[in-house]
Formats: structure tokens, C-alpha cells, sequence
């Protein structure tokens, strides 16, 4: 295998970062979405996220988009999104740059 894990993650945190839920102007990365992304020996990825509420209208939308990103990383064989909701999403969670892009720095 000429990928080595480090180049890998970085490789889908680069397409993590291109997935926006549809009503936030901001990636669910830098929302503080993502809570772990593990990659195993056979390079299947499995990613515990969470939303910013139980009930969010884009549910489909954002878990679609972000597993047909991340399949598109080469190296990648099989994606799982474990969506969770402990612990509770909150705000400071989000990156400084997300708060920028929000108004709310």
C-alpha cells in the first residue's frame, strides 16, 4: 500500500471540508460536526458525526454528500457514518474560522 494513514486522513479531511449543510454556510468539519474518523487496516472508513439538531431537515443530504466525498478519495474502500447525538452538538464546538464566518467573533 503506497498510502500511508497520515496522507490519508489528511486526503479526507480535505473532502470532509467540501461538505456543507445546505442552511449553514460553514463545512460540517469546521461546524464541529465530525466527532472521530477512523481508518482501519483494509482502508474502510467509519466517521462518528453528529448534526447540529436531532432534527435537521438535511440529514440525507449531508450523510449522502459527505459518504460519496469520501469514497472519492482513491485510496478508500468503504465508508460508515455512525451518526450520534452524545455528546450533544453546542456551539463552541465550532472552529474560530467557523465563528468568523458566522458573525459570531
Amino acid at each position: 500500500m503506497s498510502t500511508n494513514i497520515q496522507d490519508l486522513q489528511e486526503e479526507i479531511l480535505v473532502m470532509i471540508r467540501t461538505v456543507y449543510d445546505p442552511e449553514i454556510p460553514v463545512n460540517i468539519y469546521d461546524l464541529g460536526l465530525i466527532y472521530d474518523i477512523d481508518i482501519h487496516d483494509n482502508n474502510d472508513v467509519t466517521i462518528e458525526m453528529t448534526l447540529t439538531s436531532p432534527n435537521c431537515p438535511a440529514v440525507d443530504f449531508i450523510i449522502d454528500d459527505l459518504r460519496m466525498k469520501v469514497e472519492a478519495v482513491k485510496a478508500v474502500n468503504k465508508v460508515n457514518i455512525e451518526l450520534v447525538f452524545d455528546p450533544p452538538w453546542d456551539r463552541s464546538m465550532m472552529s474560530e474560522e467557523a465563528m468568523l464566518e458566522l458573525g459570531l467573533l
